[in-house]
């Protein structure tokens, strides 16, 4: 197995290198290079950016702006719009990677399995028969297919709408 892009996640003090003294979710827009901090795509209110530590290739997220860790703070607008960005980033994945499946959805605290606990985030994870084998279990890791920066040329055009 070769996951060379993991190293930057284990040996970060924070676990992640965008991550500085802030929220990684509100600091990812602002470094100004999309392609850089994975972001496939901007709306009004959120932002669609592929996981930099990904279950499967083509793992995305749909990030709102403000910095809220509950779906019930969320105004509705950023709500409406986050559900339409998740629709373009399905859409966008059946499109260049033909997923059999998908899973779509959040952790909302520590408790429930947030890695970021503190910035709400929609998961948008494509899947494909037999992609969950005896690794996850038996190994305890997970094969990516895929690199990252190949997941995001291959995706960023379907966001160019």
């Amino acid at each position: 197995m070769w996951a060379p892009w993991r190293m930057a996640y284990v040996s970060a003090e924070n676990g992640d290198e965008f991550e500085g003294p802030g929220c990684v979710f509100c600091d990812l827009p602002a470094l100004g290079d999309d392609a850089r901090a994975l972001v496939l795509a901007r709306g009004e209110h959120c932002f669609v950016v592929l996981n930099a530590y990904p279950y499967a290739s083509g793992h995305l997220m749909v990030v709102p702006y403000a910095h809220l860790d509950r779906l019930t703070d969320l105004p509705t607008p950023a709500l409406i719009e986050m559900m339409e960005l998740a629709r373009t980033a399905q859409t966008a994945l059946d499109g260049a990677m033909h997923p059999h499946g998908f899973n779509i959805g959040m952790n909302q605290g520590a408790a429930a399995g947030a890695g970021i606990a503190d910035h709400l985030h929609l998961h948008v994870v494509p899947r494909w028969s037999g992609d969950t084998n005896f690794m996850p279990v038996i190994g305890d890791l997970r094969v990516m297919p895929q690199h990252l920066d190949e997941t995001y040329s291959l995706l960023r055009p379907g966001f160019s709408a």
